[in-house]
């Protein structure tokens, strides 16, 4: 499996540091950079860099996550002029806020985001991070993480499937997820992937959109049929009873469980739908 073994000269050199965080995702045997591919160290698997610097492991999505590939490389450009909207950034600031109070201060060492889009947490956690890789199946938003974060520093982004990560057993001292948990329906397979590739004492941020209250839940069922950006049929949002004794079951103990926000998702995530919210621009 992976991208045909084909020379092209176009990748650039990835950080060494970064390429030793990766992993085959069938094997789990390292990879090593031989000109635009990665190759397993057992030579059966290889994996094309594309001239973004992004490594492609897109060969062995599963057909849950090429559904979402499919959804998220169309929607792409609309997703991320909507997160620029002031109103939608000044809701996800408060968000951040809370977030961040729970994360506490200091270092986060090495950070794996999961789901990554065009590197949001990455953003957010800025110089906190000493290296990081972000994993997403969408290549048009890994593309934009590339140019919102730039490459060859001390972030990489791979095209991978979370329920398989391409990452290294027991290597990063935090797993975060923005929005990303409720976009994958094998939840347990996604958590002991998070449990598996962090080091012992290691600590996994999440913020999603959470549906325990009946209210909240049918609205979201509305609005997740009537948006031409969310998709009704593979998103989820998290319930209490369904995330953490699930989480527990992976071997993950969830810490912290607070709910933010009440109708802004609803309201301001959705100027797509809600058509009068568009006026919030202005």
């Amino acid at each position: 499996m992976g991208e045909p073994a084909t020379s092209r000269g176009l990748a650039p050199l990835l950080p060494p540091a970064l390429v030793a965080l990766l992993r085959c995702p069938i094997s789990r045997k390292p990879l090593a950079q031989a000109g635009d591919m990665l190759v397993a160290a057992d030579g059966a698997h290889r994996y094309r860099i594309t001239a973004d610097g992004i490594p492609l492991f897109g060969g062995e999505l599963s057909a849950e996550a090429r559904t979402q590939q499919a959804h998220y490389d169309t929607i792409a450009a609309a997703y991320v002029a909507n997160l620029a909207y002031p109103h939608t950034e000044e809701y996800l600031a408060y968000l951040d806020r809370a977030l961040l109070a729970v994360m506490g201060e200091g270092s986060l060492g090495t950070v794996a985001e999961i789901c990554c889009g065009r590197g949001e947490a990455f953003a957010l956690l800025s110089d906190r991070v000493e290296r990081g890789v972000g994993v997403d199946i969408s290549l048009s938003m890994l593309k934009a993480a590339v140019r919102h974060h730039g490459s060859g520093g001390r972030l990489a982004f791979a095209q991978g499937d979370a329920t398989s990560l391409p990452l290294a057993d027991a290597s990063f001292d935090a797993v975060v997820m923005l929005g990303g948990i409720h976009h994958v329906t094998d939840r347990r397979a996604l958590f002991t992937q998070i449990e598996r590739i962090l080091k012992p004492g290691g600590r996994f941020y999440f913020r999603e959109p959470v549906s325990d209250f009946a209210v909240w839940r049918a609205l979201r069922a509305l609005i997740y049929r009537l948006s031409p950006i969310l998709d009704h049929d593979t998103e989820r949002p998290l319930l209490y009873r369904e995330t953490v004794p699930v989480l527990a079951e992976t071997g993950l103990d969830c810490r912290v469980w607070r709910t933010f926000g009440f109708l802004g998702f609803c309201f301001f995530m959705n100027s797509d739908v809600l058509v009068f919210n568009r006026l919030f621009r202005f």
